[in-house]
């Protein structure tokens, strides 16, 4: 990591920067899967069972590899992000503010996302391997493997210590209960939390182990609302830069 960073955005990607779900190129290719592959993301997101757990499921649920044209065919008719997000990371980028993805989505995604030129490439992703391919020139420079919810804080931890990015210059961002240990690392080391489209169990998480989020964007689901997709698709994430701004003087 050659390039000065002065500060950084980890942010979970599924649901929180867009609409999708860590499973849905999955169920697209096998649409039979579908229903178990949405009760297994409930179960985790929900903290009924480890990442690691939902992943072992997946893998006995697959009937073949998911290929690259699969994940093409997959991208090309539902890849989407919500109002902003490109332009988001494309911003910080221009302010020298590291973009980080930290997902318990799958490498493999965010491989063909890039290579199709979706998104702006980030320097660090972090992510799952259960589904990954060989390496490509595209990929972000640096690639950590995330097998746990709790790898989320790691990661971030890394890079902000290889960066030496100080925690008052961390912005965290995330959506349920798989972002709980996230906003808990964050909450310790002093990051500045925004709750992304906030389900009730990043809220009962953040509750239980009295995390203040210090932000709430998008439509606040914490309180049972329901969902609303396309309010949700209103949210326009350029909105965020105002706030990053005063975080780190960007």
């Amino acid at each position: 990591m050659k390039m000065i960073y002065k500060a950084m955005v980890s942010s979970d990607w599924n649901q929180c920067l867009a609409p999708c779900g860590p499973f849905d190129f999955i169920s697209y290719t096998y649409p039979q899967l579908e229903t178990q592959l949405s009760g297994i993301f409930r179960q985790y997101t929900g903290r009924h069972i480890t990442l690691g757990e939902a992943a072992g499921k997946i893998q006995n649920l697959l009937p073949d590899p998911v290929s690259p044209d699969h994940m093409d065919a997959y991208l090309e008719a539902l890849f989407a992000t919500y109002s902003g997000v490109p332009d988001l990371i494309d911003w910080c980028l221009s302010k020298n503010v590291l973009f980080m993805i930290n997902t318990t989505g799958m490498i493999v995604y965010f491989q063909r996302v890039f290579a199709k030129k979706l998104l702006p490439r980030v320097p660090v992703l972090s992510a799952h391997p259960m589904i990954r391919y060989p390496e490509l020139g595209t990929d972000p420079r640096h690639i950590y493997e995330l097998f746990e919810t709790v790898d989320k804080g790691k990661n971030t931890g890394a890079v902000a210590h290889a960066m030496g990015i100080p925690a008052e210059k961390m912005i965290l961002l995330g959506d349920s209960g798989g972002d709980g240990p996230h906003f808990e690392w964050g909450a310790e080391a002093g990051a500045f939390l925004i709750g992304s489209m906030t389900k009730p169990s990043l809220e009962d998480y953040c509750r239980q182990k009295d995390i203040a989020v210090d932000l709430r964007f998008g439509l606040d689901y914490s309180r049972d609302a329901k969902k609303n997709t396309r309010k949700e698709m209103q949210i326009n994430f350029m909105d965020l830069t105002n706030v990053i701004e005063k975080i780190v003087g960007a």
